[in-house]
């Protein structure tokens, strides 16, 4: 007999001793039961217990009431010593397989694993199935149970979908029509159901039948929620209609669905009523499904809504959406239409297809999240005109913001709920401070009350705080609050009211027990303009050349919860931190040490991405630093290279943008001369770049920027080359009266410098604007001059360039014998500097010449190659050019079908290029 103890919570709440069924009663036990299972295994604090039993604050009576509660509890249980007074509260102690609910997870999970082996799945969820009885903790009326009994009844649901998609693989379509009909009666607005019946009627031979259910389907929808059904459903019924077969395929997965929540908070305490209020605002259906979390600075707005996150993601199977948006950092707030950007990536939108305007792309976003069940968390917003783009448009999500700001404007408007969250209670603090110091703050009760009223009760600085004392087993409670008071703690409690600097004696603290290196790259942080930082990086910005040191700084800033690791080991300082850690460099460091840090940073991006570009497309050359930099990553492929600077690409603007600010600055800073020299270079290294890649809106802060410096510096080369930049840009975006005019100008400039390499870059993007305009004797001309210059200094690996578009134009001009020489000529040149890019751009001047010679298996040839090495080069513009080349050879074949299908990827990649602009 097994004598096991077992909880049973999928139906009336019970507890199974062995064969014997123990009765829970009284609906205060039952109650305790339930909130101890839920967080089984963890300590609930006493006074979310009273708050949850008695809705009553902590006093003599209610802790008798509860202590008496939890005797009574413990005699029913195998051993009383499973329900333990631990930190503050009790814990319920469960064993694995003691819990059904948790078996009932465990089984779905592994039948989750056999999507491939339909018997095996319909098995293990026919046995989870066994488990539910009803609904979870019927009996129970608590609110802090509604989002895990939904998170439940959901898993059910899904798990039921899976199931009977499975009896469908296994073919028996038949037998689980009645069961599946009983569902679409109870559930429908579930398209999936709605799926699985149609799928079942229709393999069973009922195909009218399987018609009608999609009509009844498509009613319901229309009348419940004033929708159409999706493409699913839709494409369902023109495979019926059309007679064709139907495969029964794994039902779909949330896979691929963005998981973006931060690791959830640790030692959570408090917050049972905001809690509450975002289960019941999730939950309500209702439009206008928003919810600001409003606070000051380090109150524990984005715990609370990770913390909610993670207990409800269940609830939003197409996905979790976060984003910083950096609102209250010391930088500028992350613009709305970056942030859109950000987020249509992360969903799957490629970036090229991204529109330029605002009002675009936040149509765009709300379409992709359309009739998705998403959780979005915009975290840290600065104000209501930043977030309301990033809005959806559908009552399928739930977007929850957090900011300082009250965001009046979106409570007016758009209907958000508010809910404004105060510091902690004292119980609330007290219960957070024994979590993470144990038996150390009960030995310390006076030492404990002064810290946290010294640490105003808020959250992030009770935190910090606590890791400073557990850092050291020997530092006493009453010794960091003598520090804090040595350090004029009480700027960290009221200085002025502005919350920003509220735990600045916190951080004192935390930074004066790092160890120098450590400190040092600290404070280094602080004038680094990106939103984070690799160790690279950060190397470059201490200057101590070694990697594996400023590794093990960084991981200490870590341990220190000064800064956030991220993703690829890429490191995230909090804004507030981040402004201390600037108050530090500006009092402990020098100008001259500080300008030094941004010089070897802005040498280390700029060194890095010169090398990075010229392994996609060196057609202006490498830009060399005067600094030596003595660590980088190796970027060997072109692959890695563009990854780098796509990850690296907001930074360098970022810093770009600074150095045109510091040339700018009045007065001038003789410790910062030179740094406002080097957003010319990064226009350089990045040029080609920015403009293959169609990354246009980076390119016209750059370049724009690049081009007032060298103006205000009377510097022809380095004006003539952002001109000619902005030129080209110009004419990317349509306007090509004014590139034309630009380009001209820029030649001009240049002419004034006796630099070969500069005129010769400038003469062939003349020629290309001549040909596009028609004036294509201008244009050989040019073209022609751009060859000769060159090759007159050395730089043959540079020709292959202008002898394409060279090609290109002999070949209009009716020379096809010229212009194959002149393509073969580059075709080799851009070979020799493994450029695919280029190769991918002769090449679709080969297929265009072979073409019209009516040699059509060297087009084919030359067609295909120039599609593979584009898509190679993961370069959409190239890509579209060489499908389009390809799409008129196939033409010429004869084979219109190849043609069609070729010319209709060409057209979806430069539309959508055109609306990117």
């Amino acid at each position: 007999m097994d004598a096991r103890l077992r909880f049973a919570v999928l139906g009336p709440m019970r507890i199974h001793r062995g064969d014997e069924t123990v009765a829970v009663h009284g609906e205060l036990r039952r109650n305790l039961l339930a909130v101890l299972l839920l967080r089984a295994n963890s300590p609930v604090p006493t006074d979310t217990l009273l708050e949850i039993l008695w809705r009553e604050r902590r006093n003599p009576n209610t802790l008798q009431r509860l202590q008496v509660l939890v005797h009574r509890l413990r005699g029913i249980l195998d051993d009383p010593n499973r329900l333990s007074a631990d930190t503050g509260g009790y814990r319920l102690r469960v064993l694995d397989g003691e819990l059904d609910s948790e078996q009932f997870c465990t089984l779905l999970d592994r039948a989750s694993e056999y999507t491939h082996d339909a018997q095996r799945c319909v098995e293990l969820i026919r046995e989870a199935m066994g488990l539910w009885r009803a609904t979870p903790y019927e009996g129970v009326d608590l609110p802090d149970l509604t989002v895990e009994i939904q998170r439940l009844s959901e898993r059910r649901l899904t798990a039921l979908e899976q199931l009977y998609a499975a009896e469908l693989r296994c073919g028996r379509h038949a037998t689980v029509i009645e069961e599946v009909s009983e569902l679409v009666g109870k559930h429908p607005l579930r398209e999936r159901l709605h799926d699985l019946l149609i799928t079942a009627l229709y393999q069973s031979g009922r195909r009218a039948d399987a018609l009608a259910a999609y009509r009844d389907a498509r009613k319901t929808l229309v009348d419940e929620l004033g929708l159409e059904p999706g493409p699913e459903l839709r494409r369902l019924e023109k495979q019926i209609l059309d007679g064709e077969s139907i495969t029964s395929g794994p039902p779909p997965t949330s896979a691929s669905a963005p998981m973006q929540l931060p690791h959830n908070v640790s030692g959570f305490v408090g917050r049972v009523a905001e809690l509450a209020r975002l289960d019941r605002l999730s939950t309500d259906g209702e439009a206008a499904r928003i919810c600001v979390i409003v606070g000051s600075g380090g109150v524990g707005k984005t715990a609370l809504v990770i913390r909610w996150a993670h207990r409800v993601m269940e609830s939003f199977p197409d996905g979790q959406l976060f984003i910083d948006l950096q609102g209250y950092s010391p930088d500028q707030p992350v613009a709305a239409g970056d942030a859109l950007a950000t987020l249509l990536r992360t969903l799957g939108v490629d970036g090229s297809v991204i529109p330029a305007t605002l009002p675009e792309r936040a149509a765009l976003f709300r379409t992709v999240v359309a009739r998705k069940r998403m959780l979005i968390v915009l975290d840290n917003a600065h104000g209501a005109d930043q977030v309301r783009p990033l809005l959806s448009g559908t009552p399928s999500c739930f977007v929850a913001i957090t900011s300082r700001d009250t965001l009046a404007g979106l409570v007016v408007r758009e209907g958000a709920h508010r809910i404004e969250l105060d510091p902690m209670t004292a119980d609330e603090s007290h219960s957070l401070l024994s979590q993470l110091l144990g038996v150390r703050c009960d030995a310390e009760p006076e030492a404990s009350a002064e810290l946290i009223e010294r640490c105003a009760r808020l959250p992030l600085a009770l935190r910090i705080a606590a890791e400073r004392v557990r850092a050291h087993s020997h530092y006493r409670i009453s010794e960091f609050v003598a520090d804090l008071t040595a350090e004029q703690a009480l700027d960290m409690l009221d200085i002025d009211g502005d919350p920003q600097t509220s735990v600045r004696a916190v951080f004192a603290s935390s930074y004066r027990h790092l160890e120098p290196g450590a400190a040092h790259l600290f404070r280094m942080l602080g004038p680094h303009p990106g939103y984070d930082i690799d160790a690279y990086a950060a190397t470059a910005l201490v200057g101590n050349g070694e990697l594996r040191t400023t590794r093990r700084n960084l991981e200490q800033l870590v341990r220190a919860n000064l800064v956030e690791e991220s993703a690829n080991r890429r490191y995230h300082v909090h804004d507030l931190v981040r402004a201390y850690a600037t108050e530090l460099a500006d009092t402990t460091d020098t100008a001259t040490e500080r300008a030094r840090a941004l010089t070897r940073l802005f040498d280390y991006y700029l060194q890095t991405a010169s090398n990075a570009a010229r392994l996609i497309d060196a057609l202006d050359g490498t830009v060399r630093t005067d600094g030596r930099v003595p660590v980088s990553p190796t970027l060997a492929t072109h692959a890695a290279a563009l990854e780098w600077l796509d990850t690296e690409r907001g930074t360098i603007i970022r810093a770009a943008t600074l150095s045109a600010a510091i040339h700018f600055r009045h007065p001038a800073d003789p410790d910062e001369s030179g740094l406002g020299s080097y957003v010319d270079s990064f226009s350089k290294a990045l040029g080609w770049y920015l403009d293959l890649g169609w990354h246009l809106d980076d390119a016209w802060v750059l370049h724009t920027a690049a081009a007032a410096v060298a103006k205000d510096r009377d510097d022809p080369i380095a004006h003539g080359m952002a001109l000619r930049h902005l030129a080209m840009l110009k004419a990317r975006k349509g306007d090509r009266a004014e590139a034309l005019h630009d380009m001209e100008c820029a030649a001009g400039l240049l002419e004034r410098a006796d630099d070969a390499a500069t005129q010769a870059a400038c003469a062939g993007s003349l020629g290309v604007m001549y040909g596009h305009d028609g004036r294509t004797e201008e244009a050989v001309h040019h073209l022609r001059r751009s060859v000769d210059l060159y090759r007159s200094i050395g730089y043959r690996s540079r020709t292959h360039w202008p002898l394409a578009h060279l090609g290109n134009l002999h070949l209009q001009q009716g020379h096809p014998d010229v212009a194959e020489t002149c393509l073969h000529e580059a075709l080799a040149i851009a070979e020799e500097c493994a450029s695919l890019p280029s190769q991918a751009h002769v090449l679709c001047g080969l297929a265009s010449l072979y073409s019209e010679r009516k040699q059509f298996d060297d087009a084919l040839r030359h067609g295909l190659r120039a599609v593979a090495s584009a898509r190679a080069a993961r370069i959409k513009l190239l890509e579209g050019l060489a499908l389009y080349h390809l799409a008129a050879v196939y033409r010429g074949l004869g084979d219109d079908e190849l043609a069609q299908r070729h010319q209709d990827e060409t057209l979806v990649i430069f539309q959508s290029m055109h609306n990117g602009r």
